[in-house]
């Protein structure tokens, strides 16, 4: 059996809280874990670069809380868990700075607010399963190499190695995460 990051004990406590299915728990998992790796690489490939790496790994470990409520978006497409995600986790005490990765994580492209923290647990919510969307990965060179100052073709091959890396295992996330019932019991 792989071994994954485990859900921060926060995370752990609003999923008990909100009755999740071991899907979504497993999903959660998954997506903290890729955070996990891809803040570390982050870390280590560009030292320079500032970003608040708890935010990051509470936002991957709570993305999708709002499938809690939108069960069937577990395993078919929608965009409502987006919108409840972000009122369920204040109800649950989460500050609004660490809430809006429920919307974030998928509303990232053309929100001005965008920081470097909601691309990153956007690139974990693609990258667990493989996916590889050209422009958020555009965005986050964009903005790391403002924040940097440095070069965008710099940033963009550490970036693409470290991605690359961690969209290499996407199959192996995924059966694991299929073998949990969506819904709760």
């Amino acid at each position: 059996m792989p071994q994954y990051s485990p859900l921060p004990e926060e995370a752990v406590k609003i999923c008990q809280a909100l009755n999740a299915s071991s899907r979504l728990v497993a999903h959660l998992t998954l997506v903290h874990d890729v955070a996990v790796i891809l803040v570390e690489q982050i870390q280590k490939s560009f030292p320079e670069l500032r970003f608040d790496a708890k935010s990051v790994l509470f936002g991957a470990a709570m993305h999708d809380i709002g499938k809690a409520v939108y069960k069937a978006e577990l395993v078919q497409p929608g965009k409502r868990h987006e919108l409840e995600g972000v009122p369920l986790l204040k109800q649950q005490g989460v500050p609004a700075h660490l809430a809006r990765f429920a919307y974030t994580h998928a509303n990232w492209k053309d929100n001005p607010e965008i920081q470097i923290e909601d691309l990153l647990v956007a690139l974990a919510d693609n990258c667990w399963k493989g996916k590889r969307p050209v422009e958020l990965e555009e965005e986050a060179v964009r903005v790391i190499s403002e924040a940097m100052r440095g070069q965008p073709w710099e940033v963009f091959a550490g970036l693409d190695g470290i991605l690359q890396q961690l969209a290499s295992d996407a199959d192996r996330r995924l059966a694991w995460q299929m073998q949990f019932p969506a819904e709760s019991s």
